[in-house]
């Protein structure tokens, strides 16, 4: 079976890190199910990595949302391929993906919905116009991929079949995020976090910079609480923003702003995880998080949230208010710094069974 993934582009997102760790789950586990990637746009740093496993990525050089002219050289691509399968992930790449494999003759098209919120897709408001390019590529395909029951449940909202609807919940490898002590100093070293006092508490959170994650929620919960630390990891358009705020809090000497960094090192780093994001699809980073034995704050987070309380007990769920969080912080602060047990959440969703999943349903869409 060869299968086409097409993405909108492959910096560093949830999307993106999900899409590299199926693919080397599939090879592994599937070694029959051939994978190639293309990218319409910047094909970014996980491109590079996806080179490195072995995969092949090629790259279309999409200028922006109008540009038609990557429909039919996508169409080509698939074409000249011969693929099964074509794979579609995030909104521009399905809209365009699902019209090119018709254009090509695919028809056991699938794609992941990754992004869908209550108000926003990838970030950005919902209306009536993508909401209905959206529902009139979907026809084409075969079936949709929720990553949560909450993004199933927005799909269903929005008009799509229940009957198309598949649900293959995201999955991580719980043994990359395993706490290393070695590491946890040398990362600490790196952030000018080295030689705390015992009774400090580094706080972090992990994401795109971007509003409605909520990082300057967690700026201004740590105001009264100078024995915090804080470590906001990522990039986006609100970094000078959250720069700004923090100076004008008061903060700038206890607060780092790493950019984008290896998961598995930071987490090992910190003490408690955070999350203050309202619009969550499924929640990766909290999940990596509860992997690497850390208490978890969070707003919202799908992949905890749809589970009984006793499989995720480190994860707590908070209103989105600065109070309530410098509250649960105070908490943390009183039980002092210490490693939790990896919950039952946590190999729920081990990526191995999202693979498997996915096979399924490449399977069930694919002409015998």
């Amino acid at each position: 079976m060869r299968v086409l993934h097409v993405i909108t582009g492959l910096g560093v997102g949830g999307a993106e890190r999900q899409l590299r760790a199926l693919l080397r789950q599939l090879r592994e586990r599937h070694p029959a199910a051939t994978c190639e990637v293309v990218a319409l746009t910047n094909p970014g740093p996980v491109a590079r990595e996806l080179a490195a496993d072995g995969v092949r990525v090629d790259h279309l050089g999409m200028t922006g949302n109008r540009d038609l002219r990557a429909l039919p050289r996508l169409a080509r691509l698939i074409r000249r391929g011969r693929y099964d399968v074509v794979h579609t992930h995030l909104y521009r790449a399905c809209v365009y993906g699902r019209i090119a494999a018709r254009l090509a003759g695919v028809r056991a098209v699938v794609a992941t919905e990754h992004s869908l919120g209550e108000r926003l897709i990838e970030g950005r408001p919902i209306g009536r116009g993508n909401q209905a390019l959206y529902l009139a590529t979907e026809r084409l395909g075969a079936a949709t991929v929720a990553v949560s029951g909450a993004v199933a449940t927005r799909l269903r909202a929005w008009g799509v079949p229940a009957d198309r609807i598949r649900l293959v919940p995201n999955g991580i490898e719980p043994a990359r995020f395993h706490f290393d002590q070695e590491r946890r100093g040398e990362v600490r070293a790196r952030l000018g976090l080295a030689g705390l006092p015992p009774d400090a508490l580094v706080v972090g959170g992990v994401g795109r910079l971007v509003p409605g994650k909520g990082f300057d929620v967690l700026l201004r919960a740590a105001v009264p609480l100078p024995r915090v630390r804080l470590v906001v990891a990522g990039a986006g358009p609100e970094l000078p923003a959250l720069r700004r705020l923090a100076r004008r809090l008061g903060l700038a000497d206890r607060v780092v702003f790493p950019g984008e960094c290896e998961a598995p090192g930071l987490l090992s780093a910190l003490d408690v995880f955070v999350s203050c994001s309202t619009e969550e699809t499924f929640g990766l980073a909290v999940l990596e998080a509860l992997a690497a034995g850390l208490p978890v704050l969070h707003v919202t987070c799908p992949a905890v949230d749809e589970l009984p309380r006793h499989e995720a007990p480190g994860a707590r769920r908070l209103a989105p208010s600065v109070g309530e969080l410098t509250h649960a912080l105070r908490g943390e602060l009183a039980r002092g710094a210490r490693r939790l047990p990896v919950p039952a959440a946590v190999h729920r969703y081990d990526i191995a069974r999202a693979a498997d999943r996915l096979l399924d349903v490449y399977q069930e869409v694919c002409p015998r």
